[in-house]
C-alpha cells in the first residue's frame, strides 16, 4: 500500500483491512484459524554489496527506461515474427479472459509449441485494453490452463515476459492474485514438458515470476528483472520515488547483473536480427530439452532453482 501511494502521489482510500488476513478470509481464500494479526518480522535494510568496479555501457536506470520504451517489441510482435500459424486461445474457464496475457499454439519451424506472453501493446488504446501488461488472476490461470494442455500433448512451452507487476487492484486481490501466481509456480516446477521463459522488457516482481519457473530464463540485453520497481523500492526505503536511479543500482536488476548471479542463463542481443536470432536459439533449446525424459526435465528445473 505504501508503494502504491508513493508511486501515484495520492493517498489511498481507507479500505479496512484490504490486504489483511481478515479481508482475505472474507473472500474465501483463508480459513479463520489461519488469521495472523501480528507481524512475524521486520523489514531489513537494503545494502548494496561491494563489487569490482567497472564502467557500464548504460546505467541501471537507463536500462529500466529502455525496458519501458513503448516502441520496444511486444510479446505479440515477437510471437508473430518467430512462430508460424499462431492460434490464440482465450479464457481461464473460471472467470474471464484477461487480455494482458496472450496464449495459444503455434509452430516453431516444424515443431508444435505452446506460446504464452504478457502483452503491453503500443498505442494508448492498446495499452489500456491490455491493462498496461499487468495481469489479473484469470490471466495467470489462463496461462496455466495452456501449460497443462501443453503437457498433455507434449508441446514445449515458451513464455515472453514484459510486466511491471501483477495487477494490484481490489478485485484482483479478492479473486486470489497471490494464490494464482503461487499455483503457477507450483505447477510449473513439476510440468513434464520443456519451459523456456524470455524477459523482453520489464520483469517485475511476482507478476513476472508467475511465468518464469522454467528450465531456462533468458533476458534481452535492455530488459530488467527485479522484485520491485526502482520507484517502488525508493518509496519504501526513502519515502521518495524520485530516488529511483539510486534504487535501480542497488537492486542489481540488469541482464548482466543477473547473469553473474546465475539467475538467468542467457542474454539476447537486441537489434535488427533479434527475431532471427531468437528463433534459431529457441530451435536449439527446444531440440535439446525434447531429447530429455520428463523426469530429467523436472529434476533439471528443480536443481536450477536450488543452486541460486
Amino acid at each position: 500500500m505504501i508503494v502504491i501511494a508513493g508511486l501515484t502521489k495520492n493517498p489511498l482510500p481507507v479500505i479496512a483491512g484490504l490486504l489483511r488476513a481478515l479481508a482475505i478470509c472474507h473472500c474465501g481464500l483463508l480459513p479463520p484459524r489461519d488469521w495472523i494479526r501480528n507481524p512475524l518480522c521486520q523489514p531489513n535494510n537494503l545494502q548494496a554489496k561491494s563489487t569490482t568496479e567497472r564502467i557500464p555501457i548504460m546505467t541501471a536506470y537507463e536500462r529500466v527506461v529502455a525496458a519501458r520504451d513503448k516502441k520496444r517489441a511486444t510479446s505479440l510482435d515477437l510471437i508473430n515474427g518467430i512462430f508460424d500459424d499462431f492460434l490464440e486461445m482465450h479464457g481461464d474457464r473460471r472467470f474471464a479472459d484477461d487480455k494482458a496475457i496472450v496464449a495459444g499454439i503455434a509452430y516453431l519451424e516444424n515443431t508444435p509449441v505452446t506460446v504464452i506472453g504478457i502483452e503491453k501493446g503500443h498505442t494508448v488504446r492498446e495499452r489500456s485494453m491490455r491493462n498496461f501488461g499487468s495481469a489479473h488472476p484469470e490471466g495467470y490461470r489462463k496461462a496455466l490452463r495452456q501449460m497443462k494442455l501443453a503437457e498433455k500433448f507434449k508441446r514445449p512451452v515458451i513464455c515472453f515476459i514484459d510486466t511491471s507487476g501483477a495487477y494490484c487492484g481490489i478485485g484482483a486481490e479478492e479473486r486470489g492474485q497471490g494464490q494464482a501466481i503461487a499455483e503457477n509456480l507450483m505447477e510449473m516446477m513439476t510440468l513434464k514438458t520443456p519451459i523456456i521463459s524470455i524477459i523482453i522488457g520489464e520483469g517485475g516482481s511476482g507478476g513476472a515470476l508467475g511465468l518464469a519457473a522454467a528450465n531456462e530464463v533468458w533476458m534481452l540485453e535492455n530488459s530488467t528483472y527485479s522484485v520491485i520497481s526502482p520507484e517502488g523500492c525508493a518509496s519504501i526505503l526513502w519515502k521518495d520515488s524520485s530516488k529511483a536511479e539510486e534504487a535501480a543500482e542497488c537492486l542489481k536488476l540488469t541482464a548482466e547483473d543477473l547473469l553473474g548471479f546465475k539467475i538467468i542463463e542467457k542474454i539476447i542481443a537486441e537489434g535488427d536480427l533479434l527475431v532471427d536470432g531468437l528463433r534459431s536459439q529457441l530451435v536449439e533449446a527446444v531440440k535439446k530439452y525434447k531429447a530429455m525424459q520428463p523426469e530429467e526435465l523436472t529434476e533439471q528445473r528443480y536443481q536450477r532453482f536450488r543452486v541460486i
